[in-house]
């Protein structure tokens, strides 16, 4: 069964999300404290975590931004609902999406899904078609992405939403598309979501020789990943 962990220290919520997710066919785990649960994310036994924002002795951003020195693992985090704050932050650290307390677990476990659709998509020991466009090359089949040659470390995510771009280079792709595509749900108002990522991805690309992002911007359609 697919391994997940749960770091929150919300007894009743994360007994509940067990059971939900136990019963919805994963192997669901629970740590209450930032520091066990990053040794848990680090361990190799865990297709994804769940993250809770708000806990004693170290939040939840601390933990992702220790998590993400050393894993791309997936992350979902969980934030008090119209915490924007704590939910941009959440993103901007790495976080592949996030869920508003109080949530239900099927909404969880629907998340969960999306993003494991994705990344469980992998082939190991077959390298599969590369896309490629300029300096930028992809290798879908095995979640690997290089530019100028050198490896990219792309949260699952930001993967899904640079595949997107890259096999529409050249045309502007509408933000809701990409968090159709990429995040397996619609837009919503005031989400900001796919900015804060496609914000990180430009950080990791740095710029063309002639100063500009990779990724334009298009006036109310959306981004566009430059042909080179």
């Amino acid at each position: 069964m697919t391994g997940i962990l749960i770091i929150d220290d919300d007894a009743k919520l994360t007994s509940l999300l067990v059971d939900y997710l136990q019963t919805d066919g994963f192997s669901a785990h629970v740590r209450s404290e930032g520091a066990p649960g990053i040794v848990a994310a680090l361990s190799g036994d865990y297709a994804i975590v769940v993250l809770d924002v708000m806990m004693p002795h170290m939040n939840g951003l601390e933990v992702l931004r220790r998590i993400r020195q050393q894993s791309t693992i997936p992350v979902v985090m969980l934030t008090a609902r119209g915490d924007d704050v704590d939910r941009i932050a959440g993103l901007e650290l790495g976080a592949d999406d996030y869920v508003p307390k109080p949530c239900t677990p099927r909404e969880l476990a629907a998340r969960i899904r999306a993003i494991l659709r994705r990344t469980q998509a992998v082939q190991p020991g077959a390298l599969g078609d590369a896309l490629v466009s300029g300096n930028l090359r992809m290798w879908p089949a095995q979640r690997r992405a290089e530019w100028l040659g050198d490896t990219l470390k792309l949260t699952s995510t930001e993967f899904n939403l640079l595949e997107v771009l890259l096999r529409n280079v050249g045309r502007p792709v509408s933000k809701n598309e990409l968090s159709e595509r990429a995040l397996s749900r619609p837009l919503t108002r005031h989400d900001r979501n796919i900015d804060v990522h496609v914000s990180s991805i430009r950080r990791k690309l740095g710029a063309l020789a002639d100063g500009r992002s990779p990724i334009q911007a298009v006036h109310r359609l959306g981004y566009q990943l430059l042909k080179e």
